[in-house]
This record gives structure tokens, sequence and C-alpha cells, in this order.
């Protein structure tokens, strides 16, 4: 693996707009966003905490990647203790104008570095810590493998490779969160489809019973809704089943790598949540779990994927 391909991208008030990419306004959580100290981002923490104050967006974490393969993007990329000081002086200068900003990772899942991830993990705290399986350049997922990856073989096939990875990332319960469950759907159009997916239900079901099982929580990452899958990730139907199936913990993250695309997608996201019956986010300040409500307005609400239901 070597260079996982960096994310493209996109903003007012939500729910009056047929735009579900629009930047939120007043809510409690972005909890997954990348700063200039990841690889792929050229963003200074301060330019989020300012849109954060003017948008009403109450909470930040700070979800950097972090790689444990050599080689890889953010491999060694800024060393723990300079993320983790430009982090908390960050959170000591917006304090006072009323936005929290938490430490946090986004760490890349791989197999084979499962116990270098567990001894990081040992050795330093964060108040917030994603897994997420990421795409690289000899990934048969990635654009120029692709189209031969997918011909000849059946959904279930096409997708064993990257859905083996994520119930080995929620089965090391090394995780608060799986971020972005079926990420892989951005690099499968125009090869395998939003729709051709929901028609398989049974391919997340191995996954949402995982977690379950070991109490990770699922997020409802909103960045798929501003690239080619067109839905978040996960949709609102396998939102809506993980619940029926006993899940309780969920979170939402704009994962925005962009400056414009701080928030972006996230009132359509907490409307996903919503949708399913969650009145919660799952979230972690450091020391033990906590819940961060999500606000009225949406206890209404539907999401903006229309396959969301329960029958999936």
């Amino acid at each position: 693996m070597t260079a996982r391909d960096t994310e493209p991208h996109a903003p007012e008030t939500p729910a009056a707009t047929e735009d579900p990419t629009v930047q939120a306004r007043d809510l409690p959580l972005d909890a997954h966003l990348h700063t200039d100290l990841s690889p792929d981002s050229d963003v200074p923490i301060d330019a989020y905490a300012a849109q954060a104050v003017e948008r009403g967006i109450a909470e930040l974490a700070i979800t950097d990647h972090v790689d444990f393969e050599p080689g890889a993007p953010a491999y060694d990329f800024v060393p723990f203790d300079v993320r983790e000081r430009t982090v908390r002086e960050a959170a000591e200068r917006w304090a006072p104008h009323g936005v929290a900003i938490r430490f946090g990772a986004e760490i890349t899942y791989d197999n084979r570095f499962e116990e270098a991830i567990r001894d990081h993990l040992r050795r330093y705290e964060y108040d917030y810590v994603i897994g997420s399986v990421h795409v690289y350049a000899d990934s048969p997922y990635s654009r120029e493998r692709v189209a031969g990856w997918v011909a000849g073989r059946s959904l279930a096939e096409t997708m064993a490779p990257y859905f083996d990875e994520v119930e080995q990332a929620i089965r090391s319960e090394l995780f608060d969160t799986i971020g972005h469950l079926d990420f892989v759907k951005r690099y499968l159009v125009p090869h395998v489809t939003a729709a051709d997916l929901a028609a398989a239900p049974e391919l997340y079901e191995r996954l949402l019973v995982a977690l379950v099982e070991t109490g990770t929580a699922l997020e409802v990452n909103t960045s798929g809704l501003r690239q080619a899958a067109g839905e978040t990730y996960p949709s609102a139907a396998v939102v809506a089943r993980y619940q029926l199936l006993g899940g309780t913990r969920i979170s939402a993250g704009s994962d925005a790598h962009q400056k414009d695309a701080f928030a972006s997608g996230l009132e359509a996201g907490y409307g996903v949540v919503a949708a399913a019956g969650f009145r919660e986010l799952a979230f972690r300040r450091g020391g033990e779990r906590l819940a961060v409500s999500v606000p009225d307005r949406f206890r209404t609400r539907s999401g903006p994927n229309e396959a969301a239901s329960p029958s999936l």
C-alpha cells in the first residue's frame, strides 16, 4: 500500500434547501474533522473553530489520520506530541468563544498492524478514536484497478475484502467508533451503485451484528453526500437496520478535509440518525463514554436517504 487517495469534496439553513451537503448550523457536535495535521488536508484548526463560532457548532473532534504501514500517507506524518499540543492549545484559545475542541484520531485499520495499533493506544491517550478502513493505491478498489476487480465477480465477492477488514476492525474493540462503514462505495461507482448495495442488505448484516456485540459506535459519515456515492456512509436504511438489531451507539461527522466542507451535510446526517430512532450521539471526551443529545428539531424529520426503512 502506498498513497491513500485524497478526499475531493463541498455548504444555509439546512432544512430549507434541497442540497444535503450544506454546511450545518446550531448542532452540538461534528465528530470527524481533518486539519493540516493530516497529509490530505491543509486546514488550520483555527479555520474550523472560527466557522464553529459563526455556525453554532458547539463541539469539534479533531480526528487527524494515523497510519501504521511504513510509507502510508499518515505514517509518522506528525508526531503524537505535536498533534496533541496543537489541538489542546487550540482548545484553550477557543473555549472562551464557546467552542469545545477535543483531541482525537482516525486510525487506519489494517489487520497486519493490529498489535501496533493496540500498543499505540495503550501508550497514548486520545479523547476520542475512530477506526476506519481506507482504500490505497494497490487496493483492488483503487481507481486504476476497480473495474478489473468488479468484472466477473458477484456483489458479495466484490465487497468481501473491504467488509472482511471492516469486521476485523470492529471485532478488535480498539475504537470508540467505526468510521464510514462502507466508504468503498466511493470507488465502486459506476461499477456498483448505491442501489445495488441497497438491494443486498444481507452483506451488511455481519458488520452491524459485530457493532452491536462489541458496543462499538456506528458513524453516519456525511462525506458520501458530496462524493460519487451520493449518500451517507452508510445509508439511512443501514442505520435503521442497525437500530433494529439492537444498536445503541451512533455518531455523526462531516469528515471535512477542506475548509468549505466543515459541517457539510451534518444537518442531513443528524436527520439520518433521528429517523432511525436515535436521540443521542455516542462520544468520548477522554475517560468514560458519554452521550450528546440530538436537537429536538430532528424528532420528526427524516434523513436525506429516502431508502430509510426498517424493512431492510
